[in-house]
Parts: structure tokens; C-alpha cells; sequence
């Protein structure tokens, strides 16, 4: 019996013993066996959270050239929790509606394009002109009334011999333009039909001149009836071939005579010339063609100021135009406090052949598509849309260093800086989009705007010289982000 119970013991510490070393092993498998992950979960091997997609699309131009106006190939990341700066849009806060974002079709620049082979000019346009696909969307231009200094030489629609005058413009003729400017236009507008379009005038008809000469000089009085009847006759003859000028400015850098070509008018005797001539002039032909005063720079807001502050003249004025080659673009907004009525354009800056890419694209994002339209601008414009690698044409005495957002060599084309910021706004900030409220930072400043079709559209730059993480919170997405030193991104909630 003893015999018995020591076996049966021993036979129990046996099965025991086994138990307890399978039970084991089956614990240190499962221990050992790969673990799933949830969003909120951190994968032991890496510690890297599992991220979480947004719905939105990114563009980004890097400061290096790595990419270029370039859709990210994921979306971006959804928001989860951090301490970077947060960019915050209240689309319930509302300021200026859009009308566009362009260049300038210079003389030069239809000549170049003008110049290509009919295939190649077809798909140049479309680029530039349609918003879809790889398109960019061009919704604005400027173009010269007359010559500017990026035509080859200088004319106007009214030249004569010396000596003669035209007061009547019976021999007034856009027939120069049919050249280049207006077959281009009129293939442009059958890509976008509605488009916008804005004259300005470099100089009128020498024999209206002080000076008798394209460069400098001013407008004599006696001639302010012609001159004025000279913008009528321009809008009309536009018009009858299809081409609908929405704007004008009275002058370009009226307060520059030294371009050729150019005019000295000072801001008294443009509010003189608005509110006895020009402004009456267009009420009796019909004319509905917007009246934009002063297309110069942001350091002297009192000169469109005073012509504003002169009721007559107030009546018939649309807005003010600008540049940035003087001032800072944060004066803009003075004028708006005091006549919120009246509308703000973005007209012209210029890019040097000498310049880096890298400044450029910093400057003229932060100024002008973030910096312009936080000041209440309606459009932002940069120059001259294409010129050839020699940088021509332009008149003697013209700016010979004004790189076009184009380079165009026959049918070869060059994408430089300029082409790249306004790609940024002009693909989907389509005209009648709104500005909304954003909080803005020195590092990280930035413009937010909702469009037609309700989406939200965020420009921003990286301002400084290291990579940044940060944040936008939006109604209906917020998101977790980067960028790299000196880059662009545009987001768009889909």
C-alpha cells in the first residue's frame, strides 16, 4: 500500500510538471506573436504612431527646387494632439471677395507666345489658362494700352507727324495690336471666356505731351477731353473684337517719368482728369468699364487717398491700384479703414534675372499672395508674364532685366519663380472665392479663403530657415502638417 501511494504521487508530480511546462510555453508563444495596432496604439518595434489620413491635398514648392507646385502622394495627416503653432480659419469671418491672380500679357509676351508653333502655343494656354488637371488657372491679366517698356519700340493708338493733333481720334487704330496681343487674347478667351482683364496706359499720344516725347512729360489740359475720349475709343475697339475690358488704370507709376514709356501725372491733376473728363466721358458713351486710380507704389497711399477724399472724383472710382517696389504692403489697409467702399488691386512686381529663386519665392508669397490679400486686394498680379532668354523685347530705356514667369526660346519653355507663386493661389482660388479669418504668425504667415464651391483653401509659408511642424484647425477637418525652410504648401479641403 505504501508502494502504491508513493507510485500514485509520483505519477502526479510527473503530470504536474509537464502541465505546468506546457502552460508555459504556451504563454511565451503568445507573448511572442505579432501584436495588431489601433490608431491610438504605438508599434513596439518603432514607436511610431499609426497615422491617420485627412481629405486634404497638399501642393508644395520647395525652396531648393526639389518640387515644384508638386500634390503630395498621400493626403494630409489628420490632426492628433501636439504643442506645434496652430494656424486656426473661421470661415464665418468674411472680408474681400476675389477677382483673380495673373500677370501681365505684355507686347513681349504675346509676341513670344504668338511666335510658337500652333500645337505647342495651344498647350501652353491651356496651362496656363484651365484650372483642371495639372492646369494652374490664370483667372486675371494686365495688359498695357498702348506700349509698355517690354514692347519692342513705343506707340500709341494715336500717333501723328509732329505738329498735327486728333482731337476727334478719327485716325485712332489698335491696328498694332492685332499683331499679337489681341490673337492671343481672343485664343485665351476661348479657353476662359471669363477672365478679367485690365488696361493701363504707359503714355498717351505724344502730341498731348508737354514734352512732345513717349518718355516723361505730362498731359497738357487742353488735352484732357481728348485723352479721355482716347480711353473710350480703346474700350469700344476692344470690344468689337470680343475682348471685354473690365478695368483700366487712369496711369502706371504715375509719379515714374523716367520709363520709356511714361507720364508724369500728379495726384491733383488726376483727380482733375477723373472727375471733369474721363469719369463723365465713360457715363455718357455707356461705358461700365471700372475707373482704377493710381498703379504705383505702397509708400505714397496719400496720393489715391486725395483723389478719394474728392468727392466728385470719388463718384466715379472703382478702387486703387498698387505695386511694392516702395513702402510696405500693410499700408493698404489704411486706405480701406477710411474708404471701405472702394476696392483694392494688386497690379505689378517685377522679378530680377539676378535674383534667387529661393528669395523670390519667399518675398513675393509673403508680400503679395499672403501679404496683398491680407490687405484687402482683390487681385494679385505679378509682371510680364514670358520674355526669351535675352530678356527681350523692350523699348530703349526699358527694364532689361525683367525675368518673365515664362522663358520662352520658340516653342521651348522655361517655368521660372513667377509662374510657381501664382500657381499657389490661382488653381483654386478661383474668383468670387472669399477671404476668411486666419490667425497669421511671423514664421508660419498664411491667407485662407473659401471658394465658390464651399471648399476651404490655405496658402502658407514657411518663413524661416528650419523645417516646421504646426497645425490647421478647420470646421470640418483639422490637420497635423509640415513644411520644409523657405517652402510654400497650399491645402484644400476636398
Amino acid at each position: 500500500m505504501t508502494n502504491y501511494k508513493a507510485s500514485v504521487i509520483q505519477k502526479n508530480v510527473f503530470l504536474m510538471t509537464k502541465f505546468i511546462i506546457l502552460f508555459s510555453a504556451l504563454i511565451f508563444m503568445g507573448n511572442c506573436s505579432p501584436k495588431s495596432t489601433t490608431s491610438n496604439e504605438i508599434d513596439p518595434e518603432n514607436s511610431i504612431p499609426q497615422i491617420n489620413y485627412s481629405k486634404v491635398d497638399l501642393y508644395v514648392t520647395k525652396a531648393d527646387k526639389s518640387e515644384l507646385f508638386r500634390l503630395q502622394p498621400t493626403k494630409v495627416p489628420s490632426y492628433r494632439e501636439n504643442t506645434n503653432f496652430s494656424i486656426t480659419i473661421n470661415p464665418e469671418t468674411e472680408y474681400q471677395e476675389i477677382d483673380g491672380f495673373g500677370y501681365t500679357l505684355t507686347g513681349g509676351s504675346a509676341l513670344h507666345i504668338n511666335k510658337m508653333t500652333s500645337s505647342n502655343r495651344s498647350s501652353l494656354l491651356d496651362e496656363l489658362f484651365r484650372a483642371d488637371n495639372e492646369n494652374i488657372g490664370v483667372s486675371y491679366l494686365r495688359i498695357s494700352i498702348g506700349a509698355s517698356d517690354l514692347d519692342e519700340a513705343p506707340f500709341s493708338y494715336n500717333d501723328l507727324p509732329p505738329g498735327e493733333t486728333d482731337e476727334e481720334m478719327t485716325k485712332f487704330s489698335i491696328e498694332k495690336d492685332r499683331d499679337n496681343l489681341i490673337p492671343v487674347l481672343k485664343e485665351i478667351l476661348t479657353i476662359n471666356p471669363n477672365i478679367k482683364i485690365l488696361g493701363s496706359p504707359w503714355s498717351p499720344p505724344t502730341w498731348m505731351k508737354t514734352n512732345q516725347n513717349f518718355k516723361g512729360g505730362s498731359l497738357k489740359p487742353e488735352y484732357y477731353n481728348a485723352y479721355a475720349n482716347y480711353f473710350v475709343k480703346y474700350i469700344q475697339a476692344m470690344a468689337s473684337e470680343g475682348i471685354i475690358i473690365d478695368a483700366i488704370t487712369v496711369q502706371n507709376e504715375p509719379l515714374h517719368p523716367g520709363n520709356n514709356p511714361s507720364l508724369l501725372m500728379e495726384a491733383s491733376d488726376q483727380a482733375v482728369f477723373v472727375k471733369n473728363h474721363l469719369g463723365p466721358a465713360f457715363e455718357k458713351a455707356g461705358i461700365s468699364t471700372k475707373i482704377i486710380i493710381y498703379d504705383h507704389n505702397a509708400d505714397r497711399i496719400d496720393y489715391p487717398m486725395s483723389i478719394l477724399d474728392d468727392p466728385e472724383a470719388n463718384k466715379y472710382i472703382d478702387g486703387s491700384a498698387f505695386h511694392l517696389y516702395g513702402g510696405n504692403i500693410s499700408a493698404l489697409s489704411n486706405i480701406y479703414q477710411k474708404h471701405p467702399d472702394k476696392n483694392l488691386y494688386f497690379t505689378e512686381q517685377w522679378v530680377g534675372v539676378n535674383s534667387e529663386f529661393e528669395d523670390n519665392l519667399k518675398w513675393h508669397t509673403r508680400e503679395l499672395i499672403i501679404g496683398a490679400t491680407r490687405n484687402w486686394c482683390k487681385t494679385v498680379l505679378e509682371w510680364n508674364l514670358a520674355s526669351n532668354s535675352n530678356l527681350e523685347p523692350h523699348t530703349e530705356g526699358g527694364c532689361t532685366e525683367c525675368l518673365g514667369a515664362l522663358t520662352i526660346d520658340g516653342d521651348r519653355v522655361n517655368r521660372n519663380v513667377a509662374y510657381y507663386i501664382i500657381a499657389h493661389a490661382s488653381k483654386f482660388v478661383r474668383p468670387g472665392s472669399i477671404r476668411v479669418s486666419s490667425n497669421n504668425s511671423v514664421d508660419l504667415p498664411n491667407v485662407a479663403f473659401k471658394t465658390p464651391s464651399g471648399q476651404i483653401v490655405v496658402v502658407v509659408l514657411n518663413n524661416t530657415s528650419i523645417d516646421r511642424s504646426f497645425n490647421i484647425h478647420a470646421p470640418d477637418e483639422s490637420i497635423t502638417t509640415s513644411l520644409k525652410a523657405g517652402s510654400v504648401g497650399t491645402y484644400v479641403w476636398n
